[in-house]
């Protein structure tokens, strides 16, 4: 099980933040952001923003410490990235990509 953090350098909401990530599941983000008390609703797209008081309690629980480009690096590479263009029914649950159904399958399609 490997985490990633990112340093606290990103400003928001009068704190600066953390971005926590997994690079191989969404599952182990959610469990490793749960054990640590970090609460659902920071929970963004494909990361946990984490504020710069909770930093040090996730390095301590094993969370990597890594620069920002890296941490991307990792989480585009494990094919968990979910950028804010995309709508949340084309993004991956575990890293392989889902597309939504748009309409009716025709015969001789495959899966018909």
């Amino acid at each position: 099980m490997t985490l990633y953090i990112d340093p606290p350098i990103w400003p928001g909401h009068g704190r600066m933040w953390s971005h926590l990530v997994s690079d191989v599941s969404f599952e182990e983000l959610h469990g490793f952001a749960s054990g640590i008390g970090i609460p659902p609703k920071a929970f963004e797209r494909d990361h946990y923003d984490l504020p710069r008081e909770r930093y040090d309690d996730a390095v301590r629980a094993g969370a990597v410490e890594v620069g920002s480009k890296e941490l991307l690096r990792r989480l585009t590479a494990a094919g968990l990235r979910r950028p804010k263009h995309r709508p949340p029914d084309v993004w991956p649950v575990t890293g392989a990509v889902t597309w939504p159904a748009i309409g009716p399958s025709l015969p001789g399609d495959p899966g018909a």
